[in-house]
């Protein structure tokens, strides 16, 4: 690491996670002018992106490489009314949390007070959202059935393909004018919203150059007096560099990178998408200028490696932008889940691991901060070299790279009916999330908790936390006489909930396209020039909109339990099991002891256990895949948690598996902490049994002592892991690798382990921002010494 970076690193880390009311005013400024209300809703929404990168303020840090910030400052985190609108209180509560806090000075609460707030109370998509939900959405909402996700954040999780290395705002600006051109006003019902969506896409690619061009004629200001003649030639070349890019296509190494900050900036900065946006695969696109330049000898192997840690840096300077309630606590962290993929297969199906593979996997280990996340695409023609010097990493405990199944991905998207060579040049976002990269609007809704089914089905349909008539009546569960009486009641109530939450999707999928369109982001996803169609209203070449099931591990333990002590081995009636559950316990530690310690669980290889898993799995499926979203997409499964199961845990009470009232649920597709007792290959073995293929992303944690890694043989061992999992179909693994003593010792003196980082859920974050209900969560997962 050059002291350049050290110090960029050292300013990233200490920067002060805060809220900028920049933009904000602006956006507001804008929307309280006369040309706003003369124009269409896309027109506008295109203006307002233009008023935003003309007017805000322009940051360059000393020393930096590549240019460009979220906010004034490093850190300093917009927020965007038009979505939500916070509250003084909500500042109040930013401001003061012990966790995931922002701080928010005088100046900005003035502004919130006297004019954002003002403005914006009344107007915003959230308050849309929730004035044309029905009755029956608010309450499952309210119980902790489901989430969602555009409540507090707009549609995102898409990736950038390799057409924005390809192309500058000049070459889509000429695309749109043909698309234009196209447009058949006279037999076209829908030519005038055509024409003003490709309009608003204009004015956006305009803007992104300006800004670019603001940039280049600062860099130029500070390069005349520079006193450093080396400072002042790397400014001469990035102030070139923002001249050419993103107007034009990149030609070089640090084009390509620069070009691509710009355009991430304007897609966050646009809205506040989930997933931040990201480059995909980032080997893949950069590999070709750094081949050609190493070639002419225009750049060296440590000089691209420090333009990459100073891309890096840029990334964690932007915290995920604030939230609060529900969203607060399924996403509790300033991670904004912009995920880097390396490695995987090329469009003829080829290994596609190249040298730069490896100089980023370097880049990783060497910068060791929380954004961008980073995963491997590891396929059956992955060479063991990639997958040993990854676990070199994973070895320290970062909890950085994960681990992702290409051939899995590949049939995923296939069987979505994704084109071969786009399923082979995707992967994933997000935490777990599959796509076809540059192609497709994929959007997560929000998370789903399965075991809050269960416990409303053993209450015939009532929610016992609040006594509110959440579900159908699907009989009293003192009267079923088999197991199978049980389930079906279950999966009758688990229709009745997927129902509630797609309905209340399909009315906020249309909000967003109404209301809420980006022309900036459309502009670079394939097909919405060529339709001209906003990405938020089904303009991509493929729309699919996940939902996300939680708690798969608790599920599988929990009708285990019913069906094991109560019909089979008849150990307790229902009747007594239920009202043991309403006390929480309280008197009935024995029985208690027996249902986690005497009862068959998930994650030990035992169809016993893990059928239920699958039976749910297959009924959670049926019950979304395939049906239809406003956008002429589909809606689809897949299994993460982030915070979630923390969240879904703290609204529920004692359940069958012997899990207390709001103790955390299971994560992602992983057992429940310490339920797995016989080894990681159990572990594999078993969540293999759910059909991924089927799923757009699952996600499975596993925990081992940094021990296992003392010798070459546990990394052998570790890589055969990996691909034993991925030869059965599994979609994605990633490690902590640290044991549960440091992590209480951790618990005991924050102050002497600041720098500790740990694996979440499909991210990576400090230990001591987490939770103390995450933070024993994780402790209590299984730590294996062994394979």
């Amino acid at each position: 690491m050059t002291e350049r970076i050290e110090k960029l690193r050292e300013q990233s880390l200490n920067a002060v996670n805060r809220i900028s009311a920049e933009r904000a005013l602006l956006v507001t400024e804008y929307y309280k002018s006369d040309r706003a209300q003369e124009v269409s809703i896309p027109v506008r929404r295109a203006m307002a992106f233009d008023y935003i990168m003309r007017n805000k303020e322009i940051c360059i840090n000393n020393g930096e490489l590549i240019v460009g910030e979220r906010g004034p400052a490093p850190k300093a985190t917009p927020t965007y009314p038009e979505i939500t609108l916070h509250s003084l209180e909500d500042l109040d509560i930013l401001d003061s949390r012990d966790k995931v806090s922002f701080k928010v000075d005088a100046e900005t609460r003035k502004a919130y007070e006297e004019t954002i707030i003002p403005y914006w109370k009344g107007k915003t998509n959230r308050e849309r959202i929730f004035s044309l939900m029905p009755t029956e959405w608010i309450n499952a909402y309210e119980a902790g059935v489901f989430t969602e996700f555009q409540e507090q954040r707009a549609p995102g999780h898409t990736v950038a393909g390799k057409k924005i290395f390809q192309k500058g705002m000049l070459d889509l600006i000429s695309e749109i004018n043909m698309a234009d051109a196209g447009i058949d006003i006279l037999n076209d019902p829908e030519a005038f919203e055509k024409k003003e969506e490709l309009k608003a896409m204009c004015i956006a690619a305009n803007a992104l150059i300006a800004y670019a061009e603001r940039y280049s004629e600062k860099l130029s200001t500070m390069a005349q007096i520079a006193d450093d003649n080396k400072r002042k030639a790397e400014l001469e070349e990035m102030a070139r560099v923002c001249k050419r890019v993103p107007a034009y296509a990149p030609s070089t190494f640090h084009e390509a990178l620069q070009h691509y900050w710009f355009i991430h900036q304007g897609v966050i900065t646009e809205l506040n998408p989930w997933d931040s946006f990201n480059p995909g695969r980032l080997d893949q696109h950069l590999y070709p200028f750094y081949k050609k330049e190493l070639q002419e000898n225009k750049i060296n192997r440590e000089q691209a490696k420090e333009l990459l840690e100073s891309f890096w840096i840029k990334f964690n300077n932007h915290p995920s932008p604030p939230k609060v309630g529900v969203t607060a606590q399924e996403s509790s962290t300033y991670t904004d889940f912009a995920l880097i993929n390396i490695g995987g297969v090329d469009e003829q199906g080829a290994d596609a691991t190249n040298e730069l593979s490896y100089l980023i996997l370097d880049v990783i280990e060497e910068m060791r901060i929380l954004q961008p996340s980073s995963m491997v695409q590891v396929s059956k023609k992955s060479p063991d070299r990639l997958i040993k010097r990854t676990a070199q990493i994973t070895k320290t405990g970062f909890g950085q790279p994960s681990y992702f199944n290409t051939d899995a991905i590949i049939q995923e998207l296939l069987r979505q009916g994704k084109e071969i060579e786009d399923a082979r040049n995707g992967g994933a976002s997000g935490c777990v999330e599959t796509g076809a990269f540059g192609k497709e609007s994929y959007i997560l809704t929000g998370y789903f908790n399965l075991n809050k089914v269960l416990e409303v089905t053993l209450n015939n349909g009532k929610d016992p936390r609040t006594g509110k008539k959440t579900g159908i009546d699907t009989g009293d569960p003192n009267d079923f006489k088999s197991f199978d009486e049980l389930f079906d009641a279950f999966v009758r109530q688990l229709n009745h909930f997927t129902d509630i939450k797609l309905k209340g999707n399909n009315l906020i999928e249309k909000i967003y396209a109404d209301y809420m369109p980006v022309p900036f982001l459309s502009l670079i996803i394939d097909d919405c020039i060529a339709n001209a169609r906003d990405y938020n209203a089904g303009g991509a070449k493929y729309n699919t909109s996940y939902v996300q099931g939680v708690g798969m591990g608790s599920i599988a333990d929990n009708l285990t339990s019913i069906r094991y002590n109560v019909f089979d081995e008849k150990k307790i009636s229902m009747k007594e099991l239920i009202s043991v559950l309403g006390t929480n316990f309280e008197g009935y530690e024995e029985l208690r002891h027996d249902l986690i310690y005497e009862t068959p669980k998930y994650g030990n290889d035992d169809d016993y256990a893990d059928r239920h898993a699958v039976a749910v799995f297959n009924a959670f499926y049926q019950a979304i895949n395939g049906k239809p979203t406003p956008r002429g997409g589909k809606y689809r499964i897949n299994l993460l948690p982030t915070t979630s199961h923390v969240y879904f845990g703290s609204v529920m009470g004692a359940m069958p598996d012997g899990r207390k009232a709001s103790e955390p649920l299971s994560e992602g597709i992983s057992p429940v902490q310490g339920a797995d007792r016989k080894g990681p290959t159990s572990v594999i073995k078993t969540t293999a049994k759910l059909d991924h293929i089927k799923t757009g992303g699952s996600l499975l944690n596993q925990k081992f002592s940094p021990s296992f890694f003392r010798d070459e043989e546990g990394v052998n061992k570790f890589v055969s892991l990996i691909r034993s999992y991925f030869k059965m179909d599994g979609h994605h693994i990633q490690f902590n690798v640290i044991s549960a003593d440091t992590l209480r010792e951790a618990q005991k003196h924050p102050e002497k382990h600041a720098d500790l980082i740990v694996r979440v859920a499909g991210y990576s974050d400090y230990f001591n921002d987490l939770s103390e209900d995450l933070q024993n969560e994780i402790i209590k997962r299984t730590e294996h010494e062994g394979v």
